[in-house]
């Protein structure tokens, strides 16, 4: 959460982190035949939904997100057949059939939002809405449930933004800094209070706009939108 947080007084300073090496996770590759199979909200709520809590059956993720079994198991079907799923024998001993995910993350090339194919690039389009839905989703449910989670969790939560000058490649190489050491934290050992913690990562270039008399739009919004960051900065 901001830095102004009723409970930050309450809390034990945090220990230095320790600098990590990143563990590359075992991450899925999109071309055009295999996006064209995942581009579903549906499918794709089905594959996080198994990377996130794991193995289950088609009933079980019907009851979950609240769809038809029908629908669940036709859609696991599907993401299947491209490779986004597949059997987890070790949990299916009964009649149900139970589904896993087949990699732990799906790499999408920039490339096919202006494939030639118009299907291609329509599957590109809901791809990438979804992903923007689902993130707003989540923040919406942190924000109705937050009440329910411990000081410390609310503490550790974070809401901020930054407004920096960069190139296209000084943004690209910030981007894969930033999931550099979020990846170093992939083979953390579990504690107890240790829990599933979700991390969006936004970088979105915005045309710079001149206030009236001049003015730079741009430095209004640094000002505005960024002090609260320069303060967390800081005291952290």
């Amino acid at each position: 959460m901001p830095e102004n947080s009723e409970h930050s007084e309450h809390l034990e300073p945090a220990r230095p982190l320790e600098p990590r090496q990143p563990v590359r996770p075992d991450v899925r590759s999109l071309d055009a035949r295999s996006l064209r199979g995942l581009a579903h909200p549906l499918r794709m709520r089905l594959l996080a939904t198994l990377r996130q809590d794991g193995p289950a059956t088609a009933s079980r993720l019907a009851e979950r997100l609240g769809e038809s079994s029908g629908a669940t198991s036709y859609h696991l079907r599907q993401l299947a057949a491209h490779g986004f799923v597949e059997d987890a024998p070790e949990r299916g001993k009964g009649r149900e059939r139970w589904w896993r995910a087949a990699h732990e993350g799906t790499r999408f090339d920039e490339t096919l939002v202006d494939d030639g194919d118009e299907t291609t690039r329509a599957a590109a389009d809901v791809f990438l809405r979804q992903i923007a839905a689902t993130h707003a989703q989540e923040v919406d449910t942190w924000l109705a449930t937050s009440h329910t989670w411990s000081p410390q969790w609310r503490t550790g939560s974070d809401f901020s933004d930054f407004t920096l000058r960069l190139t296209a490649a000084q943004t690209d190489e910030l981007v894969h800094k930033l999931h550099d050491v979020i990846n170093g934290y992939r083979d953390v050992p579990a504690e107890e209070g240790t829990e599933t913690v979700r991390f969006h990562t936004h970088a979105l270039p915005r045309r710079t706009r001149e206030l009236p008399g001049g003015a730079d739009h741009r430095n209004a919004d640094h000002c505005s939108a960024d002090h609260r960051n320069a303060e967390r900065a800081g005291a952290e």
